[in-house]
């Protein structure tokens, strides 16, 4: 091949190239954007804990044992957030008012005593983080409305113990919207900046002070519960990359209005984290699913958020902690730079741009980039018909 022949199909191989990128500029330059972390990262969220079933205060004395007896590098223990429910349908009450009115037990109530000093004793000793996940894990008057119509709500919500809102239709258990009928309806602004407004008073009644990290239930929220969070001194919302605002005609959740990275700013002010790497033991899921959620996460320089439920731990018991406490020892074998850290955390040092916590170097912040190209819809396909993903895995070091 000439010279000139050989010139000529390099510019072309580089406008095609070019135009490649061009076309993924928006997606490219937004995980470019996004910081690096200079070592693995790993935090257990796990959701719905607080009023409910009595059982779930051995249950997390168990967890605190676990948790106390995992360290990382730097001598911290492992941490789990516990997304926090402020309050259950008081049952009684409900079904002698031939289920006209909603009344609820709150966290705060002595009957929630043990759950209430089982959290304070994870808190004393590091190892639990309260987050905010609702007052309740559904729409109060949502729920009447079904109860007239579903025998099995109307059980649900006549419970004579503290309910598991597990046991809810999924679709009900979205707070953020009337999921009465579906699909479903929006709730008034007001009514959500009202109802925002009593969980954080209720929350600062039990832990003493705001919360600073939020996350909805069920992922089903939008820029009014963000901007009432933020209100309420909400710092951090924990997503899964993507807005869901309300619940389709099948139930499932829908009408998603944005998407992020973790990093990003809500328009309210808080900053987005996401958390996309599911370890639910109840269903199957096997220590080692923690570990490689962990290694890939750290491979793209992003903290392992990983989601986790209370059912895990009432339904299958000392199995799935016991998976847990495997998970994080495995996690430390493979990675043993690990760092364990809670959400609030992670947004303090985004805040803050801490150095010591994000890669500002242009060599490791190219490698994480190239590795989180491969989740751009369409991208790897084009890039590899291109011949684009060499040159991409040569900054990865996957050559």
């Amino acid at each position: 091949m000439s010279m000139t022949t050989f010139a000529l199909v390099l510019g072309a191989v580089v406008c095609l190239w070019s135009a490649v990128l061009l076309v993924f500029a928006r997606p490219l330059v937004a995980r470019w954007r996004e910081p690096v972390f200079r070592f693995p990262i790993l935090g257990i969220e796990s959701d719905d804990w607080g009023a409910g079933p009595l059982e779930q205060a051995p249950v997390l004395h168990r967890l605190v044992d676990v948790l106390a007896g995992v360290h990382d590098c730097s001598g911290r223990h492992a941490v789990m957030t516990l997304g926090v429910i402020l309050e259950v349908p008081d049952g009684a009450r409900i079904a002698a008012g031939g289920y006209r009115d909603y009344y609820a037990i709150e966290l705060d109530d002595p009957r929630f005593e043990a759950v209430r000093e089982a959290m304070r004793a994870g808190i004393a000793a590091g190892v639990f983080v309260p987050q905010l996940h609702g007052q309740c894990h559904y729409w109060p008057s949502t729920v009447l409305a079904a109860a007239h119509q579903d025998e099995q709500v109307r059980d649900w919500l006549a419970g004579a113990e503290p309910a598991a809102t597990e046991a809810l239709p999924s679709a009900l258990q979205s707070r953020w919207v009337d999921a009465a009928s579906l699909p479903s309806r929006d709730l008034p602004q007001r009514d959500i900046q009202a109802a925002v407004a009593v969980e954080a008073s209720a929350y600062r009644r039990v832990f003493g002070t705001a919360p600073q990290v939020a996350v909805a239930t069920t992922f089903v929220w939008n820029d009014t519960v963000e901007a009432a969070w933020a209100v309420a001194g909400v710092d951090a919302i924990v997503t899964p990359g993507r807005r869901a605002t309300c619940r389709t005609d099948t139930g499932a959740p829908g009408c998603v209005d944005a998407t992020m990275l973790t990093g990003m700013q809500s328009a309210a002010g808080p900053l987005y984290l996401v958390r996309d790497v599911y370890f639910e033991p109840a269903l199957g899921h096997a220590p080692q699913r923690l570990v490689e959620g962990l290694r890939q996460r750290s491979r793209q320089g992003r903290p392992c958020l990983v989601e986790t439920h209370r059912f895990n731990f009432l339904q299958a018991g000392e199995s799935a902690v016991t998976a847990l406490d495997a998970g994080l020892r495995g996690a430390l074998a493979a990675l043993p730079s690990l760092r364990f850290v809670a959400p609030v955390d992670i947004a303090r040092v985004l805040r803050s741009h801490d150095p010591a916590w994000l890669e500002h170097r242009l060599h490791p912040r190219l490698v994480a980039w190239a590795a989180r190209l491969e989740e751009i819809p369409r991208f790897r396909r084009v890039a590899t018909l291109t011949g684009l993903a060499l040159p991409l895995a040569l900054i990865g070091g996957r050559a």
